[in-house]
């Protein structure tokens, strides 16, 4: 397939805006802080550290666009549009006739981008998501096209507002009655206050192409529904949910939090926003990568040709606190005993008990980006002196491997392609039992018993939004019969044999665990970059700008970078501290060390 052959993004504002997207650092002169308590309100110095500000520096992103060029030729430019929106609009990914060379398959790979991993985000296409990219969305395009969820399919303000000439409208929450006034053009803006403007994002579709969905849904007997394949859909868990009713809670309401600091500004010598301003925080469980970055392209001063480094360490360890600190609120585990008999002299006891998992998010739990990401459950009976008797959800850190036992509970999504390998049914997995992420080319859910949040109703087929929603592979009942709206829990019951004299009492305790990206990922990403010839990164960019890279995966692939950095060392042999229980990792970055959500426990008498 040529990769001229398809248009992957036709919709929306396209490349060659009237006003280009402004640096992000640009607006960090106003908008950041650097004493006193500013750094946790001020909008550029609280978006710097997230993954939002981040998205064209994470090494997993470009390991798993390399797959996807193998998989669809030019499908990178369906996503780098979402991940580097000066780049995109700036025309230096596959769209050409803007100042840029017409060279789709660099384009698409990424190699047309201006500007370093490492630089700061002025004239920098590795900037992420820019500010100017979030203010300037407006709820319909030029001539009253409709808002469209997804794919940031967007609609950009490409005009000059309240009298100001020569720069666009930047676009927020609040209005100017009089007194202070923004030193840039501006307009209030109901839209930034909506959860519609992230569904712009954070639903993800099959690429709509300009001659249809690349890819549609089909059930688990081959059935095709029509619907565009659903790659990542919380959005819409949130909007199927009670979350989005009259009274419920915006997305960025979590995300987003407001400021309490009594001395919260958005900007310098602005008017006082305590409790009227949205933290810019954007995290949500990854606190993995952006340590990463952290410690791979903050500081670079001692890299011979390297731009120096991005700075802000302190913004990513916000960022990595924050993110915590939301994951602690993601859950509740509850643990009841159902039946316990004792263990005496030569005789064996047992123990039952029934573990919970209370979905406390306005999504599914966990939700968005599926390839790797999952959640499982820790059990262990222990007895009077603390001697382990029985655990279920057994991981060992230095390897990342969670064993498989028959009582584990794993929380995830599994995305594969139907009939891959001649069974007639969804495969998640290759020939040889390898879990695979091709997610473009993916058509079927083999499985999603991820928790639903309060209140999502799934609907049917005849609902589009709702029929991508519903559980696979696993059950959750209805709030009440015919409702249609299901539970937002779910339990398990877990059976222990106690050996004989072991002493009770026995103490039940089960811990949920998050991981960002699991051992099987990275591996695939591995064998993916040497059984396609994927090359080096700047042989595959050669003669482009920046070119060669002295920072990031240089002669290595992408996906061979990832894996370095999941295994370590990473480059420059820096070190990551970081403890699952009782580890602690002093080489590499960890192997994407789990995080606990929450815990709860339970004693027999």
């Amino acid at each position: 397939m040529s990769v001229l052959a398809i248009d992957f993004t036709p919709h929306g504002t396209q490349p060659g805006v009237l006003f280009s997207l402004l640096a992000s650092d640009s607006c960090g002169g106003c908008h950041s802080g650097s004493s006193g308590t500013s750094p946790n309100y001020r909008p550029h110095t609280t978006w710097s550290g997230s993954m939002m500000a981040n998205a064209t520096r994470d090494p997993l992103f470009w390991a798993a666009l390399d797959v996807a060029n193998k998989d669809v030729p030019g499908v990178g430019d369906f996503c780098l549009r979402c991940h580097t929106s000066a780049g995109w609009y700036g025309g230096r990914v596959v769209k050409s006739g803007f100042g840029v060379p017409n060279d789709p398959v660099k384009g698409a790979n990424g190699c047309l981008l201006e500007g370093s991993l490492d630089a700061t985000d002025f004239s920098n296409d590795f900037s992420g998501v820019g500010c100017q990219f979030c203010h300037r969305l407006v709820p319909n395009g030029p001539n009253g096209e409709p808002t469209m969820i997804g794919n940031a399919n967007v609609w950009l303000d490409d005009t000059e507002c309240n009298g100001t000439e020569g720069e666009p409208c930047r676009r927020g929450p609040y209005a100017y009655p009089g007194g202070f006034s923004p030193p840039h053009a501006w307009a209030q803006s109901s839209f930034h206050e909506q959860s519609t403007l992230c569904g712009s994002c954070h639903d993800v579709t099959t690429p709509i192409t300009d001659v249809g969905a690349l890819k549609t849904l089909k059930l688990a007997d081959g059935t095709d529904t029509s619907l565009p394949f659903p790659i990542e859909r919380t959005y819409s868990e949130w909007k199927q949910s009670s979350f989005s009713a009259p009274g419920g809670m915006t997305c960025q309401a979590c995300h987003m939090p407001d400021s309490e600091d009594p001395t919260a500004t958005a900007c310098s010598g602005g008017p006082s926003r305590t409790g009227n301003l949205p933290v810019h925080e954007f995290v949500g469980g990854n606190t993995w990568v952006p340590q990463i970055i952290k410690g791979e392209y903050a500081d670079t001063t001692g890299v011979p040709g390297s731009a120096g480094g991005v700075g802000r360490e302190a913004s990513f360890d916000r960022t990595v606190e924050w993110a915590r600190e939301l994951l602690m609120t993601a859950a509740d585990v509850d643990v009841s005993l159902l039946s316990y008999t004792p263990a005496s002299g030569g005789t064996a006891g047992a123990i039952s008990a029934r573990v919970r998992v209370t979905n406390n998010s306005g999504h599914k739990l966990p939700s968005g980006y599926a390839e790797g990401r999952r959640m499982w459950l820790n059990v262990q009976v222990r007895d009077l002196n603390g001697a382990l008797v029985f655990q279920s959800g057994v991981y060992d850190a230095s390897s990342a491997t969670l064993a498989l036992d028959p009582q584990l509970k794993i929380y995830e999504a599994l995305q594969g392609i139907w009939n891959r390998n001649g069974t007639g049914t969804c495969d998640a997995v290759d020939g040889l039992g390898r879990k695979i992420f091709h997610f473009v080319l993916n058509d079927c859910i083999a499985k999603d018993n991820r928790i639903p949040p309060s209140g999502l109703h799934p609907a049917t087929i005849d609902d589009p939004n709702g029929y991508e929603l519903r559980p696979v592979g696993a059950s959750y009942p209805e709030t009440t019969p015919g409702s249609g709206t299901l539970v937002n829990y779910d339990e398990g019951d877990y059976v222990a044999v106690i050996p004989p004299a072991t002493p009770g009492p026995m103490t039940v305790t089960a811990r949920l665990y998050y991981q960002t990206s699991s051992r099987e990922y990275l591996e695939f990403l591995r064998d993916q970059a040497v059984e396609r010839n994927i090359p080096g990164e700047n042989a595959m960019c050669a003669g482009e700008p920046g070119r060669p890279a002295v920072v990031g995966p240089m002669a290595r692939s992408r996906g061979a970078f990832a894996y370095q950095l999941w295994n370590g060392p990473p480059a420059g042999d820096r070190i990551f501290a970081h403890s699952f229980d009782d580890t602690v990792f002093q080489q590499g970055y960890g192997k994407s060390p789990p995080e606990s959500i929450a815990s709860g426990s339970v004693s027999t008498p």
